[in-house]
């Protein structure tokens, strides 16, 4: 619910879920079945309002399956027949987003790939310690701390490696810059997770997206933008502590 909100902050029209194999009934009772008549009638007026807003959230809304869970790039090559031949907005499922400005963090996506034109990823500025649970990236700054070119995509670098390879002038020595969970993709990026699949070239057992994103990179360009904003990685048990703890408290 709340990446399907995002995305409609940020101006998107249509929206596709990629769900597991049985969850689709699921998601079509919460954003496609109109509760029955009687039960409508006996909403307070607010409620009602709500429950109209639900069903036009999943009128924008199509669910794809994946049928076999083999990662995160076999999950958005399933896209591919929705997506067509246009850049699209890519969100994570298990990540929420709370934006420091008034712009949600999507639109701050969206805005920058609007101004350079080739593909966007969200960043993140996140400590040595704790890049092991995210995509890392590097590059040189067009605009510092804001907008970057960037020149490779590493997923999960332990510190030696970051430290080595990844580390960005002008940033604190133990401070890099992650992903925050919001792309903005030409759809060639299709083409890579294809040859990926179709030659069984797995990474960790997975169809990662990674690896696809630094090869999309090296043929068409890639930018980095630092989302003013904040990430919540749900997926993770003590991510998911501190964001009940935040959103109790804020």
């Amino acid at each position: 619910m709340a990446i399907v909100e995002e995305a409609v902050k940020a101006g998107i029209e249509k929206i596709c879920l990629i769900v597991q194999q049985g969850d689709t009934e699921l998601f079509e009772s919460f954003f496609k079945t109109p509760p029955r008549i009687e039960h409508y009638n006996k909403l307070s007026k607010e409620n009602k309002a709500y429950c109209d807003y639900l069903l036009e959230l999943g009128s924008r809304v199509t669910f794809v399956t994946q049928d076999v869970q083999e990662g995160f790039g076999h999950a958005v090559y399933c896209a591919r027949e929705w997506v067509g031949n246009e850049p699209f907005l890519l969100m994570l499922g298990d990540h929420l987003y709370g934006s420091d400005e008034e712009k949600c963090c999507a639109q701050q996506v969206v805005e920058a790939y609007e101004r350079v034109g080739h593909s966007v990823v969200g960043l993140k500025k996140t400590p040595i310690e704790l890049l092991s649970n995210f995509g890392c990236v590097t590059g040189v700054w067009k605009e510092k701390d804001a907008l970057l070119s960037v020149t490779e995509f590493y997923e999960k670098p332990d510190p030696e490696y970051a430290m080595e390879h990844l580390h960005i002038d002008g940033m604190e020595v133990d401070e890099f810059l992650t992903v925050f969970g919001i792309y903005v993709i030409q759809p060639q990026v299709f083409d890579f997770l294809e040859q990926n699949i179709s030659h069984n070239l797995r990474e960790r057992g997975e169809f990662q997206l990674t690896s696809c994103l630094d090869e999309l990179r090296k043929a068409d360009g890639f930018s980095g933008y630092v989302v003013k904003g904040r990430r919540f990685d749900i997926g993770l048990p003590e991510e998911y502590r501190q964001t009940v703890i935040d959103f109790r408290n804020a």
